[in-house]
């Protein structure tokens, strides 16, 4: 073991559980500490004996604002560990872990617990504007009259809702959504809607594959609602996936001429997903197991309105900086945010043109194969809980690497606003 190594000690996380249109069974809080409970009890050392807590999450209801302390105090933490949130739009699971390397490395932590949760089902729904001003007006009459006066000003147009989900899925510099920002690469690397189609019943099948093997027994928790309900596997896949059925769905962001739709893009998702992450000290002072090492991180930046490409930007530099070219990486874990975002980045990487001028190399840094990548699904099949998504990458990469006896695997993920984050890990079972 290397004196200045990060080691990956063990991960769970919760199911994934599609979003129907009304707030689900829970909170992100509860996912998070129910998803981590089993993983703590199963180490030799105790909850107080972490050094902090890091937890990327999105949107946090408004009672859990530094929701990373109060799930810390409710696992058993105690009142002496350090607890924080951050939060890097869908790479904040991953920030997380990238904070914890960050002060292993520095020697200002041994052991942290790091993840992200998010329940998307629950982002609030807001008053408009008109309607807060209303409010508020309401509010500073003193008088009968005064509140008579402004009852009268009272409109419909009022009560027309602000959906906060939407407004967190588009960009306010560029003013585009998500889903626009894909059809911005499609249309840039001529990826068809048949295309699309295909990646998206791929991941439908693979996760269906995954989930008949077993694959996720030994990184997934059980979660129980509050009427004693179990929910132990993610529930949005689709066993009946075609693309016959996927291409009777219609565009969602460019109605007359795009290609994205619900079928080919993340879904709305809630769910949690943790790491424990230690230095050399700390395996050897609880000798701990270890799955594998965090060797290295990159974080990139692009253009807003292609955003998915974030992946091509954050990894390419990483990997340079180790001698190391895309055929020397065994596995793959690319987030699925939408189809085309994840067939634009394999484009990307082998077109010369693209790494020439986006990425300064001499020719096309190389080609990442699909059957490589994303090998028991993703995000179109599994969902997308912003906040998580960084976090079960890179530990189902791990998974990936132990059940193949490979070595070496790059996780990533694109990021709103347009950036995109890259991990390097060792399988060292």
């Amino acid at each position: 073991m290397s004196t200045n190594s990060v080691y990956i000690v063990d991960g769970s996380r919760s199911p994934f559980l599609k979003a129907r249109g009304r707030p689900g069974p829970f909170q992100a809080s509860d996912l998070a500490v129910q998803a981590a409970n089993p993983l703590l009890m199963r180490q030799p050392f105790a909850p107080e004996e972490l050094d902090e807590v890091i937890v990327g999450c999105v949107g946090p209801s408004a009672d859990e604002v530094n929701i990373a302390r109060v799930i810390s105090l409710r696992l058993g933490c105690g009142d002496k560990v350090p607890a924080w949130t951050v939060q890097r739009n869908c790479a904040s699971g991953m920030q997380a872990i990238d904070s914890a390397f960050s002060n292993i490395l520095l020697g200002k932590s041994d052991m942290v617990l790091a993840g992200g949760t998010e329940a998307m089902s629950h982002s609030p729904v807001l008053y408009n504007h008109h309607m807060v001003n209303w409010l508020a007006d309401m509010n500073s009459a003193k008088s009968p009259m005064q509140k008579i006066k402004t009852v009268t000003k009272l409109r419909p147009k009022f009560f027309a809702p602000v959906i906060g989900l939407l407004k967190g899925l588009t960009d306010p510099v560029v003013g585009l959504s998500m889903g626009q920002t894909a059809e911005n690469l499609a249309h840039k690397f001529k990826i068809t809607r048949e295309e699309m189609d295909q990646f998206a019943v791929e991941s439908h099948m693979r996760l269906v594959q995954a989930q008949e093997n077993g694959i996720f027994e030994n990184e997934l928790e059980f979660v129980f609602d509050d009427k004693g309900k179990a929910y132990d596997k993610d529930d949005g896949v689709r066993p009946d996936s075609s693309i016959e059925k996927l291409a009777k769905l219609r565009p969602v962001f460019d109605k007359k001429h795009g290609n994205i739709t619900a079928g080919n893009s993340a879904q709305i998702t809630d769910g949690a997903a943790w790491i424990i992450l230690a230095s050399e000290q700390a395996v050897k002072k609880h000798k701990l197991n270890v799955m594998g090492r965090l060797i290295a991180s990159n974080w990139a930046a692009l253009d807003p309105r292609y955003m998915g490409l974030g992946p091509v930007h954050s990894t390419v530099p990483m990997l340079r900086e180790h001698n190391l070219t895309a055929n020397d990486i065994e596995f793959w874990e690319l987030n699925e945010a939408f189809a085309a975002q994840v067939l634009a980045c394999m484009a990307a990487w082998k077109d010369n043109e693209y790494c020439q001028e986006h990425l300064g190399l001499d020719k096309a840094f190389g080609e990442v194969p699909h059957e490589n990548l994303n090998v028991d699904g993703g995000a179109i099949s599994m969902g997308h809980p912003v906040g998580a998504s960084g976090t079960r990458i890179v530990h189902h990469l791990l998974n990936v690497l132990q059940r193949n006896k490979s070595k070496l695997g790059v996780a990533t993920i694109c990021i709103g606003g347009g950036q995109g984050g890259a991990m390097l890990v060792e399988n060292l079972q």
